[in-house]
């Protein structure tokens, strides 16, 4: 079993949801990446999402584009990523999953990432622009080395596609909230909680919702239905504040903290 679906297992028997935060790798130095991935999961990240930086994202908003960009120019890539996880798997308690769009991955070469990733101890791997019908190469290999796969529902998404997206998908389903970018936002689809639990009777992952959320009561209200909740701009544009501070780990820890009470 992966990474994800073990992780998913222990949480449902504690009756617990999941915190999945969201950092771009390289943001806002590659050195702090390593403070910052190690204080999520001292302050009780249940997995953390690693977006790997890329000059033409399709799903990220204005903050996540911002970071990539500064990460991109600190050389952040997937060789670096890929070394970093080797060197530091050891230390980590919890799944890490990558973030990636398609065209990094396939210039790699799909064999060589998926080698890259079993070595690493990669928990799963997010593609936002790789549909799950074009995706039997990437998905077999991915089985092949024990990585989960992680597939997108959306408010659009038509039934008939959900036992697709499921089949398709290991660890859990991502749900995005709203249509349109990552970012936050003061409000959401007053029917997304009926949303959930409609998908959730007809998939059997997992389901984790993420894009816009910002607030604790935002993640609070979303764990009735969902089985994790995903923070990504919010904790980059937090970190944009607070990464010249001398208690910055501190600090971080404490935001997240207050964020997943």
């Amino acid at each position: 079993m992966g990474k994800l679906r073990d992780k998913f297992k222990q949480l449902r028997q504690k009756n617990q949801k999941a915190f999945i935060p969201y950092v771009t790798f390289g943001f806002p130095t590659l050195e702090l990446s390593k403070d910052i991935l190690f204080t999520l999961q001292a302050a009780g990240a249940d997995i953390i999402e690693i977006g790997m930086p890329f000059s033409d994202p399709i799903a990220d908003g204005p903050t996540i584009q911002a970071a990539s960009r500064i990460a991109l120019n600190q050389g952040a890539n997937l060789e670096l990523l890929f070394d970093f996880l080797e060197n530091y798997k050891k230390y980590f308690t919890i799944p890490l999953i990558i973030m990636s769009y398609y065209n990094p991955i396939y210039a790699w070469g799909i064999k060589r990432f998926f080698q890259r990733a079993k070595k690493a101890g990669l928990g799963g791997i997010i593609v936002p622009d790789l549909l799950p019908e074009e995706g039997k190469e990437f998905i077999d290999m991915a089985r092949r080395t024990d990585v989960d796969t992680v597939f997108f529902i959306s408010p659009n998404t038509e039934e008939r596609r959900f036992k697709i997206i499921d089949n398709a998908s290991r660890g859990f389903i991502y749900y995005v909230s709203v249509y349109g970018v990552t970012g936050m936002r003061r409000s959401f689809d007053k029917d997304i909680l009926l949303r959930g639990s409609f998908i959730k009777s007809r998939i059997k992952n997992p389901l984790c919702i993420g894009f816009g959320i910002s607030k604790s009561s935002q993640v609070k209200k979303f764990k009735q239905i969902f089985d994790g909740v995903i923070v990504g701009s919010a904790l980059i544009n937090e970190i944009n504040k607070i990464y010249h501070h001398k208690n910055f780990k501190g600090k971080l820890a404490s935001f997240v903290r207050c964020l997943n009470k």
